[in-house]
């Protein structure tokens, strides 16, 4: 492709990290200082006792500051890799630079979880003393993190060695599953399309193009789907074998732990959800009714309504964002232009990528690096701001400590909502045409849809697959069925032709990192709603205020985040109910617009 006519390459730059890509020699040292830095660190954890009184606290430190170094060396190993195997799926060397990071990450694992259950092994007196030292009293809450999980879990012996299997067997299964879809080659029109370029038209306003681009892809999901079932069902087992010896008996336990959220958080969002979704429903079916159909089929919630869709090329979407960034404020605005500027974005329209988008941060270097597929739809351009806004949140912790800047994925997806929100809202005032507007307007309620009815339908399916496993292997044609009776339920049977096998042709459900990988989206988007709700109203500049919550997102759970800078308790309903209203608004201008 011909740049020379573009302001921003639409190609990331790796090399300003590590030089040749899967075959860097610098990739290669990096990794060799990792493995050093980890034995040192194994070497002084595996002597070190529980603390005997306040004076071992500069031990503490140093044994923690070590620890942080060898995470900083794994993220930014973890990171590259992310990226080369997300540019090019057939990339064997980033496979087998991936098993690599994994061992190491797991021999990591292995020895800092023996030292946080020795350095959680002490009285309350003594540990209590430990947290008034200079240093260690700035990471409290996650200390304080370290002693409840450690009392959680099996001994030290135990937990390293279910790390060490896991390398072979959890995450290896999670790693069989980007092999396979990998591997997939979807023709259309005489062409052979990665699973992301094929998802990619079913936004086409063709039906017949979508609905035969939709039964290639089901067809694909089908032939593969005994693959599929088997890695589903050794990822379940694995998790909940290991929560059977943990003698953890609430499945949610873990995922509701590690977004630092309650139960009743949970519950309240879904509750509010549930008991609003009606007028979603009249918007599918006013859809439905535009694009001449009696009900919507899967195939069709991503079809455009309005005839002269706007399109962006890479260089337009790219300024736009800028432009509406600066309206909220200039460092965030200077901030993405330099993502801009200095390659940090993977856009391009070609064909070999990884399916989906993601943020990924490189700590030592104090950058991030943004993967999507950009074929210039305003979709992409909300995209692109979201996964800006990812990038943000990391900037905003700049100041912190390592330890306190890993915040959860709910609250992750907040900044980059939030972000996608400005875009949006901003899109949807300067339409020029009715068209246009109805176009935008649908794009955010597609959006809406997406996170309380599609997030709604994953998380149901999760649940019951789950409770399916307890019970022995789960087949394909179970997983078939329990996924079409959580769409019909999420979607209030609303939609014609569902999607049995999006259980297989979801990669979130198969990380292995993070269980329940769906209602951190849902709570992310209502809760950037709210915050945004308090940009709008707030008669100075917001983005101090913002930046602030940002920093905090790591050394607190949600509830207290909430109410410290929302003076809000989202353990009700009425919370998660104000960021339904602003989307129902949605709803009813796109019905006034197209009657």
């Amino acid at each position: 492709m011909d740049r020379t006519n573009h302001t921003y390459s639409d190609v990331w730059d790796l090399d300003v990290f590590f030089q040749g890509g899967s075959e860097s020699r610098e990739f290669r040292k990096h990794l060799d200082t990792l493995e050093k830095k980890k034995n040192d660190f194994a070497e002084n954890a595996l002597a070190f006792h529980p603390p005997q009184s306040a004076k071992d606290a500069d031990l503490v430190w140093k044994l923690i500051e070590e620890a942080k170094e060898v995470m900083l060396y794994l993220r930014q190993a973890g990171a590259f890799v992310s990226c080369l195997e997300a540019q090019n799926m057939n990339d064997r060397k980033a496979d087998s630079l991936r098993g690599e990071v994994t061992s190491l990450s797991a021999d990591f694992s292995s020895t800092f979880t023996k030292f946080q259950q020795q350095l959680s092994d002490c009285t309350e007196e003594i540990w209590n003393e430990l947290l008034q030292h200079d240093h260690l009293s700035e990471i409290r809450f996650v200390l304080n993190e370290w002693r409840q999980k450690a009392k959680d879990k099996l001994s030290s012996a135990e937990e390293s060695l279910i790390q060490a299997l896991a390398v072979d067997g959890y995450h290896g299964w999670g790693q069989m599953y980007d092999t396979i879809v990998g591997a997939m080659e979807i023709e259309h029109d005489g062409k052979k399309l990665s699973v992301g370029q094929a998802n990619n038209l079913l936004s086409s306003p063709d039906t017949n193009t979508r609905q035969k681009v939709f039964e290639k892809l089901e067809k694909a999901w089908e032939q593969n789907e005994e693959l599929f079932a088997r890695t589903l069902n050794h990822l379940g087992g694995f998790r909940l074998n290991v929560y059977k010896k943990r003698g953890w008996d609430e499945l949610m336990k873990e995922p509701l732990e590690y977004n630092r959220m309650k139960q009743e958080t949970l519950d309240a969002m879904w509750g509010a959800i549930s008991k609003h979704k009606q007028p979603f429903v009249q918007y599918l079916e006013r859809k439905a009714d535009l694009i001449g159909k009696e009900r919507l089929d899967w195939y069709d919630l991503d079809a455009p309504v309005a005839e002269s869709t706007s399109t962006m090329p890479y260089d337009e979407g790219a300024k736009f964002i800028l432009k509406q960034f600066s309206r909220f404020g200039s460092e965030m605005a200077q901030f993405a232009q330099k993502a801009f500027e200095n390659q940090w974005i993977e856009a391009e329209d070609r064909a070999g990528k990884r399916p989906g988008g993601f943020c990924t941060s490189f700590p030592l270097s104090d950058q991030s690096r943004i993967f999507m597929t950009y074929s210039g739809s305003m979709s992409n351009v909300s995209t692109l701001a979201h996964e800006l806004g990812h990038a943000f949140h990391s900037y905003a912790l700049k100041p912190m400590h390592t330890l306190n800047r890993n915040y959860a994925m709910n609250v992750a997806e907040t900044a980059s909502t939030f972000a996608e929100m400005i875009v949006a809202d901003a899109a949807v005032k300067e339409a020029e045409t009715k068209e246009e507007k109805i176009a935008l307007v649908e794009d955010k309620l597609q959006r809406s849809v997406a996170f309380f009815m599609n997030i709604h339908a994953r998380y149901l399916f999760e649940r019951r697959f789950y409770e399916e496993r307890k019970k022995g292997i789960v087949s394909a044609d179970k997983l078939n069925e329990l996924m079409v009776d959580a769409q019909r339920e999420a979607f209030s049977d609303s939609l014609g032709e569902v999607h049995p096998r999006f259980w297989a042709s979801k990669l979130h459900f198969y990380i292995t990192g993070v269980p329940f990988y769906n209602f951190p989206y849902t709570f992310g988007y209502l809760f950037s709603l709210s915050i945004y709700a308090k940009a709008l109203e707030s008669n100075e500049s917001y983005e101090e205020k913002y930046m602030a919550l940002l920093r905090d997102t790591a050394v607190m759970n949600v509830e207290e985040l909430a109410m410290k800078h929302l003076g809000e308790d989202i353990t009700e309903e009425a919370f998660w109910e104000k960021g339904i209203k602003l989307c129902i608004a949605d709803v009813e201008e796109f019905l006034e617009l197209t009657e």
